[in-house]
């Protein structure tokens, strides 16, 4: 199965990233104060989950990686012999 952590944290450190480039490029472009860059970081944050429990990844949670990859998801049960 292999230790699925890394793939988290990364997915997670990737999406933060991105999200907050992202609100402090919109400051940027609007013209609006430097300040907004967080409240539109978090909006998009609440977008990306929102879609990625629906659309993307494991359904129910706000991974937007596959189930296989997922640490939420549990280990597959072996059926008795």
């Amino acid at each position: 199965m292999g230790n699925r952590l890394p793939l988290d944290v990364a997915e997670r450190a990737g999406w933060t990233g991105a999200q907050a480039a992202l609100g402090l490029a919109i400051t940027e472009l609007a013209d609006i104060p430097l300040w907004w860059a967080a409240p539109i970081g978090l909006v998009l944050a609440a977008a990306k989950g929102w879609i990625a429990g629906r659309l993307v990844g494991r359904s129910g949670t706000a991974s937007t990686l596959p189930t296989s990859a997922d640490p939420a998801t549990p280990p597959p049960v072996n059926s008795p012999a």
